[in-house]
């Protein structure tokens, strides 16, 4: 990244910070964008100011997205990602809260926020108040849990079959019919208790004949 760019973030971030004062947390230059933390209670005059202050011009709202942190007490970031196609300048706004507190849909301020939002609460189950229809988008009606959640199961809670007696889709309690294994990815051979020619230079071993009937 250029001097003159890392400038220019500079002189934005610092711009920003004076417009909306006790709104921005704070604000660094991370990965070549400007990144803002904002307290959640004000995302939407921040992302007002941003699509309509002649300094920012971010008038494209490119995504909504959450992380999941679950050692902390406010477990999510709500991230939003804005692109100002007239100053060829990006911009990153981070806002925290838990499962219980909900953040102001941007959906007034874009009106494209309303499906990153239903993914959000999809993937997460972050709330967002005043949406307009805030439901599942990417899993159907359902589905228990939040598969982007870092503490949900790699099986998920229920599978979905179709039931020839009742002629429709049902839902059932996952059953795996084999356990998960783990594979070290050594050998081609999986289980083989004998050193493949080749292996030996890992090992240090000389090879080892191989079984009969596996020449």
């Amino acid at each position: 990244m250029t001097s003159v760019h890392v400038g220019t973030l500079t002189d934005l971030g610092n711009h920003l910070a004076g417009k909306l004062g006790s709104s921005v947390l704070s604000h660094r230059i991370a990965h070549d964008e400007l990144t803002l933390d904002v307290a959640r209670d004000h995302i939407l005059a921040v992302l007002t100011l941003l699509r309509d202050d002649p300094r920012c011009q971010f008038i494209t709202l490119i995504d909504i997205c959450g992380v999941d942190w679950p050692q902390r007490a406010e477990r999510f970031d709500v991230v939003y990602h804005l692109l100002s196609p007239r100053l060829n300048q990006r911009i990153r706004v981070k806002i925290t809260t838990d499962e219980y507190t909900p953040v102001a849909s941007a959906c007034d301020v874009f009106q494209v926020a309303n499906w990153y939002e239903r993914e959000a609460y999809d993937m997460y189950g972050i709330l967002f108040s005043g949406h307009p229809d805030l439901r599942r988008l990417l899993t159907d009606y359902g589905f228990q849990g939040h598969p982007l959640r870092k503490d949900f199961p790699l099986t998920g809670y229920v599978e979905v079959r179709y039931d020839d007696e009742k002629k429709r889709v049902v839902y059932e309690p996952v059953k795996l019919t084999q356990e998960f294994r783990n594979f070290d990815f050594e050998s081609p051979w999986e289980g083989s208790n004998y050193v493949l020619p080749g292996d030996e230079k890992a090992s240090g071993s000389p090879p080892s004949p191989p079984p009969a009937g596996k020449a």
